[in-house]
């Protein structure tokens, strides 16, 4: 049985140890291969065997460590689970507003020398415990529910640092006010502090509404590209256009587009010709010209005419619904880097608790005598509020989702996250050249007859060969066979010899048709003439086929195919990049320099069967060389999975996705470019990320502590504490937005 994958959304998740916990969990599952959980886009990815995992499974999983998986209610679209979302920022906007003003009358109440100004009801303790309890206990209770759930399971998360530094000044406020005699016997001044419980807990659900807010900017890429598909079609049934909602659309439907009107699915033309802007496919701004049997693709704009098109793919099969799959599923991915937070996460909060005891303990003991249970106190919460892992979480995630989708928006499809970590290191670049340097549809330029055969005898002869082949060669020459109008015969015992040509019988006379390879191993005689004329159309950057008769050289027919109008500039600027550009081709060595000297290319691979550029690339990683394979994705799988970043070359309905790392849909060579410059500063923003997040707890947990006190009597104190706690996660997740101003091409 194999695997299946499912993708669903975890509520409650705020920082990366709760990530850490939850992968933990859905691992220990029997049948699941492997679990990743993203904090930026709040979903967990599992792969697993569906005879032995059921959905009840994944989610008493998560349920027993304390969060909330949505699959039973999974959102049925990305409309439905943005009110969700905002349905949940709103609740958690009531708690921020009711924790904040609360907090800031028990402040105004209680904070020397501003307490003067208030009313005495406000100054008045068992006022302030009443004031200070619904916020530490409804809009905390999330931080008490995670962590009650945590520790069933002997683990810890950033909701028990909260739940125990609130709980702690909470706890001890209520004592001073329930009993403040034996604080005063104790030699203490019995002086609760309310207003630090619930100011904390105001801070921190701050932040995390800033936070989600921010966070929702991260995924606006998925937003754009849903947004570009049509919500109706215009189906004709039974004689008459009727209006239906694009999910009521099948495979077969006949569909009608007028001008203006955005395609709303992939099909064929069947009746009618228009001129469409594919630029969301291709990126190219001038629109294509379309005639019947031509392949629309859904999302793309009807410019002029008016056309009927047959359905071919509906749902979750058309190109717009892959696109907006792939880039979801980039964006849930985990790259390399994120290893090291996730592994410094696991041991963070269990070490911050012992910091927090240890701070406790010292300050207890050496305190000032008059105040040393009091510093003790709040330094230990300010320890425990301060260590909050959540930027730590949100380094790598938040980056990795903007980049992905600035990729998408620039016609660039990113597989996963480790694909774009690694491209950054990429020194290499292996570029196939048909179809990928070149547009891949040749033209025949010369027809040479040799023994006196006549030039129409040739082109018919080898037509008719190369009528039953698939090689991109072959459908040039049948073409200009057509435009000459020359009668074409079927051949008979066909075969074709990869890397070498085709051979068979056409009426009557054994035909081999092929490279120079053929006609050495069919031991076919060639003369320094018509070698020396061979060698002349090579030099021109022509790809020579001959044609054997009988076991005699009847003639030879060049072929030459169109450099990409992309290719120079893009080429320029992997250059510019210090990347070393490498061609292979199955051309011979002449032609093969011809054009890689018209393109810049010093270094050529040239007489390269199909089953040998894998072994080529592996050569090339053999010299110490980060790799990456360009080509079409199809013909090339060997070599792109070989290489250390796969680049596929797609266009239309044919977008090489299982065939690549990174698919360039828009058959740009200039965006290769851009892939490599969007991984550096993708790489740059997740290493300045995880440096300061690092720094931050690094710096300021020992500030937390007291350190700075023995010599210039200063305390950070729990309220600052959280304060920089949310501001350190907002940081992280600003930083990355301002990937999108970033350029890349």
């Amino acid at each position: 049985m194999s695997e299946s994958k499912k993708t669903f959304s975890i509520k409650g998740m705020h920082c990366a140890s709760c990530v850490t916990m939850l992968e933990r969990a859905l691992k220990q599952i029997d049948g699941v291969s492997q679990a990743n959980v993203n904090l930026a886009t709040e979903k967990a990815t599992v792969s697993y065997d569906p005879q032995k995992v059921t959905d009840k499974h994944l989610e008493s999983a998560v349920s027993n460590v304390g969060y909330q998986a949505m699959i039973g209610e999974e959102l049925k679209s990305e409309d439905g689970e943005q009110k969700e979302k905002q349905k949940e920022l709103k609740d958690l906007r009531v708690k921020v507003i009711v924790s904040l003003v609360l907090g800031g009358l028990i402040l105004w109440g209680s904070f020397p020398g501003l307490m003067k100004s208030a009313p005495m009801f406000l100054q008045n303790f068992w006022v302030q415990l009443f004031l200070a309890a619904p916020v530490q206990f409804w809009a905390g209770f999330g931080f008490y529910r995670a962590t009650l759930s945590a520790l069933k399971h002997r683990s810890a998360n950033m909701d028990t640092l909260v739940a125990m530094g609130t709980t702690v000044a909470f706890g001890y406020s209520a004592f001073v006010t329930i009993m403040p005699s034996v604080v005063e016997r104790a030699g203490i001044e019995p002086m609760p502090y309310f207003d630090v419980s619930t100011i904390i807990i105001g801070l921190i659900l701050l932040g995390r509404y800033f936070e989600a807010k921010a966070k929702a900017g991260t995924s606006e890429a998925i937003k754009k590209l849903i947004g570009l598909q049509a919500k109706t079609a215009r189906v004709v049934r039974d004689g008459k256009e009727i209006d239906l909602p694009i999910n009521e659309v099948e495979i077969g439907d006949h569909i009608r587009v007028r001008p203006g009107e955005k395609i709303p699915v992939d099909g064929i033309i069947v009746e009618g010709e228009s001129s469409i802007d594919e630029s969301m496919v291709t990126g190219e701004s001038m629109p294509a010209d379309k005639t019947k049997d031509d392949v629309v693709v859904g999302a793309t704009m009807n410019k002029t005419g008016s056309f009927i098109f047959k359905a071919t793919k509906v749902g979750q099969e058309t190109m717009l619904a892959q696109i907006i799959k792939l880039v979801q599923e980039a964006q849930g991915s985990k790259a390399p880097i994120q290893r090291i937070a996730d592994l410094i996460s696991s041991y963070f909060v269990p070490i911050v608790i012992m910091l927090a005891v240890a701070t406790f303990v010292v300050w207890y003991n050496f305190g000032p005598a008059d105040r040393a249970l009091l510093f003790a106190i709040l330094n230990t919460v300010a320890v425990l509020i301060i260590a909050c892992p959540c930027a730590m979480g949100l380094a790598t995630p938040t980056a990795i989702m903007v980049g992905t989708g600035k990729g998408a928006e620039h016609g660039i499809l990113i597989k996963d996250a480790e694909s774009l970590e690694t491209a950054h290191k990429i020194n290499t670049i292996v570029f196939d050249k048909t179809g990928t340097l070149t547009v891949g549809k040749p033209e025949v330029t010369d027809i040479i007859s040799v023994n006196h055969l006549k030039s129409e005898e040739l082109l018919r002869l080898a037509a008719s060969i190369e009528k039953g082949s698939e090689h991109s060669l072959a459908e040039a020459i049948v073409k200009k066979a057509e435009e000459e109008k020359i009668a074409i015969s079927k051949a008979e015992s066909f075969q074709a010899i990869p890397g070498h040509g085709v051979e068979g019988n056409v009426d009557g006379v054994k035909i081999f048709f092929g490279n120079r390879r053929l006609m050495e191993r069919e031991k076919v005689t060639i003369t320094d003439e018509q070698n020396n004329q061979i060698i002349k159309l090579e030099n021109d950057g022509k790809t020579v086929m001959m044609l054997a008769a009988n076991g005699a050289l009847s003639g030879l027919i060049a072929v030459a195919d169109i450099i990409k109008d992309t290719a120079k500039d893009g080429l320029a600027a992997l250059k510019a990049l210090g990347i070393e550009v490498v061609m292979i081709t199955g051309d011979n060595q002449r032609t093969a320099a011809a054009i890689g000297a018209k393109l810049g290319i010093t270094r050529v691979l040239a007489e390269v069967l199909p089953d040998q550029k894998e072994a080529e690339v592996k050569k090339i990683q053999a010299e110490g060389k980060v790799v990456a394979m360009v080509g079409d994705g199809i013909n090339d799988a060997p070599a792109l999975a070989a290489a250390d970043v796969g680049i596929a070359m797609g266009s239309g309905t044919d977008v090489a996705i299982e065939a690549a790392d990174i698919t360039l849909i828009n058959k740009d060579l200039r965006s290769v470019a851009a892939a490599v410059v969007l991984s550096k500063k993708t790489m740059r923003t997740i290493k300045m990320n995880l440096f300061w997040a690092f720094a931050y707890n690094i710096i300021l947990i020992p500030v937390a502590m007291g350190v700075l006190y023995p010599f210039f009597q200063l305390l950070l104190s729990p309220i600052f504490a959280s304060v920089a706690m949310a501001t350190s996660s907002i940081s992280v997740v600003a930083n990355s937005l301002l990937l999108k101003r970033k350029n890349i091409i």
